[in-house]
């Protein structure tokens, strides 16, 4: 069985980036895991607190998607890797999410995301699916610490 997951609602709603799961990383507190990788895109700007200091996802993903705002240069090759640091945090910080996490056991996860060729499977099913992939890296190093 395949699991697909896009919003935050039902049961496997935490594991999108929306989801209102804080962790601290970096020496501060991030809102979600979307606020921490939308802001690594101008690491060291104070571009990156603002986007840190938005109430909503939707509007860390809104500004950190603005191209007026200076990215950095090395983001196409290490945006994996800030994906992956955001989302072990975010499941080792919560306790709940992590045996929701775990529960999956070997299945795949998918993000079933229509407009997302990267990091979901886009409409037709032909996108990377980096997120469903992360959070299997994830699933895999969490499930090694706890034994």
């Amino acid at each position: 069985m395949t699991i697909y997951f896009y919003t935050t609602q039902g049961e496997y709603g935490c594991f999108s980036n929306f989801s209102p799961h804080g962790f601290e990383l970096d020496g501060v507190w991030w809102p979600t895991s979307e606020h921490y990788f939308q802001a690594q895109k101008f690491a060291g700007t104070p571009h990156a607190d603002a986007i840190r200091q938005v109430k909503r996802a939707k509007d860390a993903a809104r500004m950190g998607r603005d191209r007026n705002r200076p990215l950095r240069s090395d983001w196409e090759q290490v945006k994996d890797d800030i994906m992956r640091r955001a989302v072990l945090q975010k499941f080792q910080t919560h306790a709940d999410i992590r045996a929701i996490l775990l529960a999956t056991e070997d299945e795949e996860i998918v993000e079933n995301s229509p407009h997302d060729f990267y990091w979901g499977c886009g409409k037709d099913g032909t996108g990377t699916n980096q997120l469903g992939k992360i959070l299997m890296e994830v699933r895999d190093r969490l499930r090694q610490c706890s034994e």
